[in-house]
This record gives structure tokens, sequence and C-alpha cells, in this order.
């Protein structure tokens, strides 16, 4: 990203750099290694995450209008993979131990627009469905704005789609939204976060914010934290505004000290640990389907519930009388809950 960004000036600064290649610059890439082209791009996917689970990228580059982000600036246009393509790389992971697929982008709900003329998200996923091996399929980075409603029910009707869906809404207050183009409003937030909870019972929403923007005073500060207590999302992560260059938003300043934008940070942080313990006390006595990742301490393992996803959400810290193997699935007894975690046991 750095040098896609400042592709022009970081030759001038660190001139003392062999080759400097941008996000996709593939062809520059093995162009500079003397490799053959045509047969080196045909090569097969890298898989770095644990063989069991695997980030399946649906599309590069965003065309949301973000006034804080910088991310079209690196990654460009919004561009969508083939679905046949999409669909051979997940039946090639499938092959490969994959038992769950995550969907990225930066913006999963466009998918299909450019390519195709429309949004066919529902569509990918509908296919995904029918790929051999794959159990779970986990949907992160939607979009809230003009948000394709008709994916809600395939996720609620599709057995293998996790009840999960990971939205990032930045903020609540009008005017933090219009100031950051998001392209959606505080009436339209709530009303969408009701038909997504109406129509996947049982659903887990993660959703991401941002405090400490330009235009956040206590009031839009309030607004956030009240917002918070009202919605108690399941999952939820909170970053600090980072003034960006070249973004829309680089002329407002960043008028917010970084100690209060951490005080902010900290205080939705504690909101959320109480909503997500009172929403973990809720799973002890029940029987849940658990994906294990590892094995943390001799017969004791941690693993994943269809409403988490790896590294960023709760996890399930299983006791268990046997061993058991990372990758599978086994049912769990909830015995007890933390603020994060459940504990959990296999007999």
């Amino acid at each position: 990203c750095l040098s896609e960004r400042y592709k022009s000036e970081l030759p001038e600064e660190i001139p003392e750099v062999d080759a400097y290649f941008g996000v996709t610059d593939y062809k520059g890439v093995l162009n500079e290694l003397g490799l053959d082209l045509k047969k080196e791009l045909l090569g097969e996917r890298l898989i770095t995450t644990p063989k069991h689970f695997a980030y399946l990228k649906i599309s590069e580059g965003c065309d949301n209008p973000c006034s804080f982000c910088a991310i079209p600036l690196m990654r460009g246009k919004h561009q969508s993979k083939p679905i046949e393509q999409i669909l051979s790389e997940a039946e090639y992971l499938a092959r490969n131990g994959a038992k769950e697929l995550i969907i990225i982008a930066q913006d999963s709900t466009y998918y299909g627009l450019d390519l195709y003329g429309s949004r066919e998200l529902a569509k990918l996923l509908k296919e995904l469905t029918k790929v051999d091996g794959i159990e779970w399929i986990r949907l992160l980075y939607a979009f809230p704005a003009k948000f394709p409603e008709e994916i809600l029910d395939v996720i609620a009707e599709e057995e293998k789609i996790c009840k999960y869906i990971d939205i990032p809404f930045q903020h609540i207050s009008d005017k933090v939204l219009k100031s950051m183009q998001r392209g959606i409003t505080k009436r339209r937030t709530y009303e969408l976060i009701e038909l997504i909870r109406n129509k996947i019972p049982d659903v887990a929403i993660r959703t991401t914010l941002i405090v400490g923007y330009p235009e956040e005073g206590e009031e839009e500060f309030k607004e956030l934290v009240d917002f918070v207590k009202d919605v108690k999302f399941d999952r939820l992560g909170v970053f600090t505004y980072s003034q960006e260059e070249n973004t829309k938003a680089f002329d407002l300043g960043d008028p917010i000290p970084q100690k209060e934008k951490e005080e902010r940070r900290h205080e939705i942080l504690r909101i959320q640990k109480e909503i997500s313990y009172w929403k973990n006390r809720e799973r002890v006595g029940s029987r849940l389907k658990v994906l294990i990742d590892e094995e943390i301490d001799q017969k004791v393992y941690l693993g994943r519930t269809q409403w988490d996803a790896p590294e960023v959400d709760n996890g399930v810290i299983i006791n268990s009388k046997w061993p058991l193997e990372p990758g599978k699935f086994y049912k769990v007894e909830i015995d007890d809950a933390l603020e994060f975690d459940l504990l959990g046991t296999v007999r």
C-alpha cells in the first residue's frame, strides 16, 4: 500500500531500494524477477491461514466516497472477480482442507455491479454453498448504504452460511455520517439493523466504529454511546480517527486530542464488554457447534461458533476428556461465560 500510494515519492526518498511495486503489480514483480508472465500468473493460491479456514477475496478496490478513507487511493476502483473464478478458488481451498470460507472485499455488498450491472452477492453466496467440503461461509465487510436486502434471505435459508454479518456502521450521528459521506442516515441505520434481526433469527451483527472524527463533538459522541447501548451489537470494534493525506476529511484538521480519542474509545469498549458478557451468559447451558482452531494446553482447546470470525471475535475455551482435532467440528456444552469467551466441555 505504501509503494502504491507514494509511487513517485519513494524512489526519490529511498533510492537504495531495488524496486517498488503497487498492490496489484504482479506483472512488474514477475518481470523484475525474470519469470514467465503467462506461466507464473496461473500458479495456485498460497494459503497463509490454518488449512481449515481461508479468506476468499471476491473483489478489489472500492467506489465508496468515504471522506476519511485512503483505501481508494491505494486500491483503486471496485473490480469484482468473475463468479467462475471465485468458485474455482473456493473448490481449490476445499480440496486443501478448508471447512470455512470467509468472504472479504473492501465492500462485499457492491459485488457484481461493475461486472454484471447488478449486485450479485446473493447469487455468489448460493453458488458457494454448493462447494463440497465447505461447512461454513462467513460474510465480512458488508457496506450499509444501498445494502442489497436479498442477501438476508439467502443467509437465513442456507444452512452453510453463518448467521453472522459484519457491517461497519462507523457512526450514528447524522452530522458525522454526512461529513463522512457514508450515504446513510441514523434512521436508515436503525431500520437496517431491525430488518437484519427480523430476517435472520439468532443473527450476530458485528460492526466497527470510529471515534474522534473532526465533526464529533460531545453531543455526537453521546449519540454514539446511546446507539451502542440501544442496539447491543454482538461483536464490536472501535478505532480512533486517523487523519489521512489526500482524503476529503484531511482539510477538517485533527482537532480532537489523541488522549480524548482514546478515552472515547475505552468508554465504548467498556459498554461493549458488559453487553458481550450479558449475551454470553445467555448461551450458558446450550449445546453449540464449534470449530476447533488450536490446542492451547493439554486437552484444552480454542474454538469458535458460527457467530465468531477468527482473530477479531470471541472464542470458546474447551476442556475435553480426549484429544480433539483442530479443523474439526464438535458439539460443545457451554458451562460458563466470560466477557469475551465461552467456557465449554466436550464429554
